[in-house]
């Protein structure tokens, strides 16, 4: 059970307001992004919209929603990954974005192209071609096409009309997958990006896809929406990957990016307690912050007692309540805001309860809940 001062401490820490933009979140606990595969035809239906709002009446301060597909014929490879373009599907995410305002919360879509992760001749286009860099796929098989200046400003111009239809459509911002090895990563990690353009070579070189997609959407929108930028070091399928060695090497990477107008960074790691360089105990998100000034979204296994994988393999249900070292760093201004992800799909309720001292009450995450719209 927790005491009164762990629980006035939690609520001093957590609950506290914070500004990002020109708007306001009413906590400081976000809801990650997870793929949910629940929209036939790329249309979030109403089930999709009453999921998202009971994670804000649960009390998460911001949603970030599962990755959505842009609008460019290559950016997928699921018929029930959402769209974010299309009169249905638009449709479909203002449903989203009110049903969540309705509650009291705040929702921003995830923008996402998988690029050379893309399965051939996958829906929603059949033959559309797997796009990279240089047509270098993750595990180093199956090459595809490497991206032409054209293919290029049309992704660019894609995500553009993302961010403008999110804020046509009542969203408070947006986010840009560059993590995990999807197309964005894979211009900044050296190992998928061997061009030998402006696209390609050093580390600010192969940043500046990044950098054009972060500007044009910033000249979509209005001065005060905001931008999240989502990065990692780490790959699907390959935990040990580093898009930056360094601190310096990261500040090269992600500096440009401020520049053109990103509000916040949302650096994913698998676990947040972890150091990312060598000679400090800062996270990614804490030298994000450090090298840029901007804000930080922190993330990596907050609420779970022991590593995800052994859930997955093993079946194990995983929740904690000691959140202490988690808040230590919020103390001292590490990082700004923290995501939860499979804990708070596990109970929808997990900001409320954490929140409120009802540590008790909170439901462990099971694998059972990824196949439903709990």
């Amino acid at each position: 059970m927790p005491t009164s001062d762990s629980t006035a401490r939690t609520t001093s820490v957590l609950a506290r307001p914070f500004s990002l933009g020109g708007l306001t979140l009413r906590n400081r606990i976000v809801m990650a992004p997870m793929t949910r595969e629940s929209s036939p035809g790329g249309v979030p239906g109403a089930d999709v919209a009453e999921y998202y709002a009971r994670r804000a009446a649960g009390g998460a301060g911001l949603i970030v929603t599962e990755g959505t597909y842009i609008g460019h014929d290559s950016a997928g490879s699921s018929d029930r990954v959402p769209r974010f373009h299309g009169e249905a599907a638009l449709a479909g995410w203002s449903d989203v974005a009110q049903a969540v305002h309705r509650e009291g919360g705040k929702i921003v879509p995830q923008l996402w192209h998988v690029g050379m992760t893309r399965a051939a001749g996958a829906p929603p286009v059949p033959d559309a071609p797997r796009v990279g860099p240089s047509g270098i796929a993750i595990d180093g098989t199956e090459p595809g096409h490497s991206m032409t200046g054209q293919d290029i400003d049309d992704v660019i111009a894609a995500f553009a009309a993302g961010a403008a239809a999110a804020e046509a459509h009542g969203f408070d911002g947006i986010e840009l997958h560059g993590a995990h090895g999807y197309l964005i990563d894979q211009f900044l990690w050296a190992r998928t990006n061997q061009r030998s353009d402006g696209y390609g070579g050093d580390v600010a070189s192969r940043a500046r896809f990044a950098t054009e997609i972060v500007a044009a959407c910033r000249r979509a929108v209005s001065p005060e929406f905001p931008i999240i930028f989502r990065l990692s070091q780490w790959k699907m399928g390959d935990f040990e990957a580093k898009i930056a060695e360094s601190p310096q090497e990261l500040d090269a990477l992600l500096t440009p990016l401020a520049e053109a107008g990103a509000d916040a960074f949302h650096c994913s790691t698998r676990r947040f307690w972890e150091p990312e360089f060598e000679g400090s105990d800062l996270n990614l998100a804490g030298w994000a912050k450090k090298v840029t000034g901007k804000a930080t979204i922190s993330v990596g296994s907050v609420g779970l007692d022991i590593d995800f994988t052994k859930a997955l393999f093993e079946g194990a249900p995983v929740s904690a309540t000691d959140i202490e070292p988690l808040l230590d760093r919020l103390e001292r201004n590490e990082f700004d805001l923290v995501a939860v992800g499979r804990s708070m799909l596990g109970d929808p309720e997990w900001a409320a309860k954490i929140l409120s001292g009802r540590v008790d009450e909170i439901k462990p995450f099971d694998l059972r809940v990824l196949g439903s719209l709990t």
